[in-house]
């Protein structure tokens, strides 16, 4: 039996002691015992015409995952234990099946005095997370825990200086193991105010550092590789490599602006060739938000007489400051920019895909939600890309508001193509342009409607050359009526027209909330002007293709059970602002997930 072992069954002892004595002890100082559990079941029904055939349907037909996650607390002390299973999964890697088992998240934690101290697994992050983040997304199968020990101090009501030494937790092909990479880290934090009673405004400000060591067996991999490279392209890889940051946020009224930079030093980055070559990093990141409300716009001078019984009366005082109210308008603007420059930060630089990542890239677009809108993403490019977003939201009166979004993300000239008088020149990688509108009437129906425009180098994002610019126009719809006793319809419907890539899509969805506890949804996707590249044909099928949905969800007190059959198209699938390339998926899934 080893260490992590050892402590595992220690800790789990102690949470069922716990809890036992927190139903069982008279005592003032009772422990508390919470947690919850979350299960996916999925049963493969294959369908060759979508290209629902990979290793799970040929083989496996069906998987099941589930997270236990248990937490103890008592006079101070904290223990957390989450016990993971993976069973013929696909969440690691979509296009193989993972079993294995065991404790997948443990910690202990005591905070004495000023001093928080934590051993065992943790997650956090420092600044907007660019430099280091530590977090799950366990719905694409991503979980990049830290193992080791991690300190907090708090030097001041805002002030606290935090540090941590351990080892990411294992990619994929080991997700119970640790990477041999040692890492450690600092981050001091805190803010002030701008003269007497934040009259000039309010600052946070934070500077981190983080350091990275190459086990042995890693670099000699690298150097095997270098060296079979022509000797201009050769260099010394380095064991160490050091990430810096500092960042601040200025608040004043309803205007806040916030500034980080990021640095790493040089080391073997694989670059676009395939190749290893040295390089820095650095990553610039700005946002701008400004917000007013109570703007007033409309007159109020001669308001309206209100009818009650059939008898018209001037209003209450109380009336006429709601319709005044009713008529002020608001508005609100962000704008992000970043830039990314050879800013590759994994546990390793033989890592690759969603493996080892140290650094927080997510996409610098819009998050969308529906099906057809949220089908082409643009993931970050960690070695080279400048990126723009900005969004106005206008509320001009009670019941209306409207949303305009748009981004534009293009790589580095340096990385970029050539044009033809032999320049490098940046590429466009992504441009999409988004308006909303969203009424709701006196009878609390909401009806949201707009349109979204998209462009989308698929052969970049997607790293297949045959591929090409993708350009969207997505018009959608959704009606929410709701009626009594807690029952609603929904109503959703969205029409993706393209040329290129599949072609183009139609998508409606009906949800209807029986009660406040059971809803049931019925919807289908088709591809109704269908288009396939070469590599495409014979994994997909050249003609019209449904993609159906059934759900029902129902909600017992703290526990949510959902059961749904539908069928997926290969694409990007988004969580958290990271995504992944996933292929079709065709079959019944069921989820439980509950709070105790």
């Amino acid at each position: 039996m080893n260490i992590r072992q050892l402590l595992s069954i220690v800790m789990l002892t102690a949470i069922i002691a716990g809890a036992r004595a927190q139903t069982t002890s008279n005592s003032e100082e009772k422990g508390q015992f919470s947690g919850n559990l979350l299960m996916n079941y999925q049963k493969y029904l294959r369908d060759d015409s979508i290209g629902a055939s990979t290793k799970v349907y040929r083989e496996n037909r069906a998987s099941a995952d589930a997270w236990l996650f248990m937490q103890y607390r008592i006079k101070g002390y904290q223990f957390i234990m989450r016990y993971d299973a993976f069973n013929n999964s696909p969440l690691l890697d979509p296009q193989d099946a993972y079993t294995d088992h065991g404790i997948g998240f443990w910690q202990a934690n005591k905070v004495i005095d000023r001093l928080d101290i934590t051993v065992g697994s943790f997650y956090d992050q420092f600044g907007s997370g660019i430099l280091f983040r530590s977090y799950e997304q366990r719905m694409i199968g991503i979980d990049y825990a830290m193992q080791g020990i991690r300190l907090k101090y708090k030097l001041g009501d805002r002030w606290t200086l935090k540090g941590f030494a351990g080892n990411q937790k294992g990619n994929i092909k080991n997700r119970f193991g640790y990477s041999k990479q040692v890492m450690s880290g600092l981050n001091l934090e805190g803010g002030f105010d701008l003269g007497k009673g934040a009259k000039f405004g309010d600052v946070q400000v934070g500077a981190s550092a983080v350091n990275r060591t190459l086990d042995r067996a890693t670099m000699d991999i690298l150097v095997s590789n270098i060296n079979g490279y022509d000797l201009a392209e050769r260099f010394y890889p380095k064991y160490n490599v050091y990430g810096f940051n500092g960042y601040f946020t200025y608040s004043i009224g309803d205007f806040s602006w916030n500034v980080e930079g990021n640095y790493k030093t040089p080391e073997a980055v694989l670059g676009f060739e395939n190749k290893y070559v040295l390089k820095p990093g650095k990553v610039l990141y700005s946002s701008l938000s400004w917000g007013k409300s109570g703007i007033k716009w409309l007159s109020t001078e001669n308001a309206p007489k209100v009818t009650e019984g059939g008898v018209e009366r001037e209003m209450s005082a109380k009336e006429r400051k709601a319709w005044e109210k009713s008529r002020q308008a608001s508005i609100g603007i962000n704008v992000q920019a970043r830039h990314v420059d050879q800013f590759s930060f994994r546990t390793s630089p033989t890592e690759t895909l969603l493996n080892g990542l140290i650094s927080y890239l997510p996409s610098l677009t819009r998050q969308n939600t529906y099906r057809l809108l949220a089908r082409y993403n643009a993931p970050g490019q960690a070695l080279g890309e400048d990126g723009l977003q900005a969004e106005l939201e206008i509320k001009p009166m009670k019941g209306l508001q409207i949303t305009a979004n748009g981004s534009y993300v293009q790589s580095l000239a340096s990385n970029g193509k050539m044009n033809a008088a032999g320049v490098m020149q940046a590429e466009k990688l992504y441009h999409e342009m988004y308006l909303e509108f969203l009424h709701t009437t006196a009878q609390h129906d909401k009806i949201k409607w707009g349109i979204q425009r998209v462009y989308y180098n698929q052969a970049r994002y997607e790293q297949e050359p045959e591929y090409q610019v993708v350009k969207t126009i997505t018009p959608f719809f959704e009606w929410l009526h709701r009626m009594e006793e807690g029952r609603s319809l929904r109503i959703e419907a969205q029409y993706l027209n393209t040329p290129k890539d599949q072609g183009s899509f139609a998508n409606m969805m009906v949800e209807f909330y029986i009660k406040k506890n059971l809803s049931v949804a019925v919807g289908d996707m088709v591809n109704v002007q269908p288009h396939r590249y070469d590599v495409m044909k014979g994994v997909i099928a050249d003609r019209v293709l449904h993609y159906p949905t059934f759900f029902i969800g129902y909600i017992e007190k703290n526990t949510v059970f959902t059961l749904s059959y539908l069928k997926q198209q290969q694409g990007v699938n988004c969580s958290g602002g990271i995504c992944r390339v996933e292929p079709a998926f065709s079959g019944v899934r069921f989820t439980i997930s509950s709070n105790f």
